[in-house]
């Protein structure tokens, strides 16, 4: 069976609410520290960890360069903490996304990066692993460490195909 197309929108706050918060300077509480050398941008995200024994990991994560046209054949989820991705390099990303439940694919979105743009899923939302756009890229992820089983995976009744 042929893949469906999927759709891809630009990545806004408002748009991808439903899935978590977008990490991006523009618009947010920012204000000098150390003595104005330096600008902090304040509060972008919200770590959320739950289960025994969780704590918060920082990570470095090299992602391969994705080429169109990209097939999606499976999403994840992590039901015990939420996952954020920000990119070191400029790199964009496509954001495949569902809403958190059961996996609904008719609900199924994507979205495409700026490259000073980050987004921090929310526990337990729907999505498809790192997908580095063109070029080979790195990525600070926050997300949770610690005791019980956070990653499930659904392959999808029908492949969808994203065309960049």
């Amino acid at each position: 069976m042929p893949p469906l197309p999927l759709h891809i929108e630009p990545l806004t706050r408002e748009a991808f609410a439903p899935f978590g918060e977008v990490i991006e300077t523009a618009d947010a509480r920012s204000f000098p520290i150390n003595a104005g050398t330096t600008t902090r941008y304040h509060d972008l995200a919200r770590v959320e960890l739950a289960g025994e024994a969780s704590r918060t990991l920082i990570n470095l994560f090299d992602g391969q360069a994705w080429h169109a046209p990209i097939e999606i054949r499976m999403l994840e989820r992590h039901p015990l903490g939420s996952q954020a991705f920000y990119p070191v390099d400029g790199g964009r990303m496509l954001i495949v996304v569902a809403p958190p439940g059961e996996l609904d694919e008719s609900r199924i979105r994507a979205f495409v990066s700026a490259a000073d743009q980050g987004i921090n899923y929310a526990r337990g939302t729907w999505h498809h692993p790192l997908l580095s756009l063109q070029r080979p890229a790195r990525f600070l992820v926050v997300d949770r460490g610690g005791d019980g089983h956070n990653c499930e995976e659904r392959m999808l009744e029908r492949p969808l195909q994203a065309l960049l």
